[in-house]
């Protein structure tokens, strides 16, 4: 499918930036003061393809890149819904540098309500970074996303929730590299957004080749980022889109894209050494906690049941900390997460 739906907003004047080379992605090209929603096409191979849909605000005045990606996992919508909400109300005569928003990264996903997974091929978006041309249809995805999208960007912004079957309380992944500079600025970013749970991600250095996820893709290419996750249980509450809606634009504040002072962050919890609790088996979950809840070392954190009711086996906290997240509907397969678990940490 070769059509691509142009919205270009009035947004032209006379003014020597008009002059300046449009910004690209894939066919969408916008100048100064012009914003340009369509779609990235990627092709059919053994599959029939999909249709990513991008927006691209170019600023009147210059200043930084950002790139914001929403529906890796498409089950997760607070995201997808904040950056619709975006496109409608940011004034690019307002704007200095450049907003490059993908709507819904993973549309075979997004419209198949599958949580974590493609239907398409089975894959999960946020592990096949960078991508392949000839690759699987989620492959082909994280190619033209890496190519068009992240290595066009100045900083990046990975939106994410808590997918179908995940109690989430909200907050952001905040990776550390090593590299002095380019960690402060992603810290300056998870600062920005304005959460009040930050988790330390000391755990994910990728070589640019084999950079598995979408944060890691920009970091190992000197481009700072943050994965954000603001909803929980596949649902799409007004609350959670409004966090990621002042997340954005409070980063924005930050970055000099748009006029007024940021909102300072006074007040974080941090957090490091987070575990992801899996499953051993295929079952029925049923969680002794909620998300958000203090739990001590061995602590309770859910139980695995048969079909008919006998209980398998204890879920139990590696160390005392705080629940990120728990499943909280009951299927789960065998690998599968049932709880992330990070520790406090006392000193900054």
């Amino acid at each position: 499918m070769k059509y691509i739906a142009l919205l270009v907003s009035a947004g032209l004047f006379a003014s020597p930036l008009l002059a300046e080379k449009p910004f690209t992605v894939g066919d969408l090209k916008a100048g100064p003061g012009q914003a340009v929603s369509g779609y990235l096409n990627v092709a059919a191979k053994d599959d029939r393809g999909t249709q990513v849909p991008v927006s691209v605000i170019r600023g009147a005045q210059p200043g930084p890149v950002l790139a914001l990606i929403a529906g890796v996992h498409g089950y997760e919508y607070p995201g997808i819904t904040a950056l619709s909400e975006l496109r409608q109300s940011v004034d690019p005569k307002a704007l200095s540098g450049t907003l490059v928003m993908v709507h819904i990264a993973n549309p075979p996903s997004f419209y198949g309500r599958t949580v974590y997974t493609s239907p398409v091929d089975g894959k999960n978006l946020n592990r096949v970074y960078p991508g392949k041309a000839d690759g699987s249809l989620s492959e082909r995805i994280a190619e033209s996303i890496t190519r068009n999208v992240i290595e066009q960007a100045d900083y990046l912004v990975d939106l994410h929730a808590g997918d179908g079957n995940e109690a989430l309380r909200p907050y952001v992944y905040m990776p550390v590299t090593g590299n002095a500079e380019l960690d402060k600025k992603s810290r300056d970013l998870a600062l920005a957004f304005g959460l009040d749970h930050i988790v330390i991600d000391r755990g994910r250095v990728m070589p640019p080749e084999a950079s598995i996820y979408t944060d890691q893709t920009a970091l190992s290419r000197g481009i700072p980022a943050i994965t954000t996750e603001t909803g929980q249980l596949g649902g799409n509450e007004a609350y959670y889109v409004a966090l990621a809606v002042k997340g954005i634009s409070n980063i924005m504040r930050h970055l000099g894209m748009l006029e007024g002072e940021p909102l300072s962050n006074d007040a974080v919890v941090w957090l490091t050494d987070y575990q992801v609790i899996r499953s051993p088996q295929t079952g029925i979950f049923k969680a002794a906690v909620r998300d958000g809840y203090v739990v001590a070392e061995n602590g309770l954190l859910g139980e695995l049941f048969s079909p008919f009711g006998e209980r398998i086996l204890e879920f139990r906290a590696p160390f005392a900390g705080v629940i990120n997240y728990v499943v909280g509907t009951p299927p789960v397969s065998e690998g599968e997460p049932v709880a992330m678990v990070s520790r406090i940490l006392e000193e900054d």
